[in-house]
């Protein structure tokens, strides 16, 4: 038995291993504020995310479920109850950049580093996020009703996280 770290025996650094495990909550937190919202549909649109990530804990990808897991000892369990704090980033486009550049990178890394798989189930997961979030809540309308489900916005957000992890 090793005393090496989960990450260091799936083949990364830890710097590697925070960019994985901490991309799927940038992901929810970029596909929520792509769009505003009122605090009730802001707090939908993370539990929906944070329940995305969490499901992925039983992924048939080893890779994908120790990141999950991961994911989820940092966010909180929506399981027991727990809920992440929601985040609202100062510039959200500046942050959908930056998460889509990351997402590029995690791309790269795992055509390296990750089996065809492991790195397919993983980008597929990303894009699962954005669009249980971008579908959580509908956006404008009165009461409910005549809302947008996807924004324009929403959609380019999810649409270039698409692209980047296709690369």
């Amino acid at each position: 038995m090793t005393d090496q770290p989960l990450y260091a025996e799936l083949g990364f650094t830890d710097a590697e291993w925070g960019l994985l495990t901490g991309l799927p909550q940038s992901v929810l937190t970029a596909a929520s504020a792509a769009s505003p919202d009122s605090a009730r549909k802001t707090r939908a649109e993370s539990a929906a995310g944070l329940d995305r990530i969490s499901d992925a804990r039983a992924s048939a990808s080893p890779l994908v479920a120790a990141i999950a897991r991961t994911a989820v000892a940092e966010a909180g369990d929506p399981e027991i109850g727990e809920e992440a704090p929601v985040i609202q980033p100062s510039d959200p486009a500046g942050y959908a950049a930056d998460v889509v550049g990351r997402a590029a990178e995690v791309s790269a890394l795992l055509a390296a580093k990750a089996s065809p798989a492991d790195a397919e189930t993983y980008k597929h997961w990303l894009v699962e996020i954005a669009d249980e979030v971008v579908g959580a809540a509908s956006t404008g309308g009165l009461l409910g009703i005549g809302g947008e489900t996807v924004t324009e916005s929403e959609r380019t957000f999810r649409d270039d996280l698409a692209k980047a992890l296709a690369s």
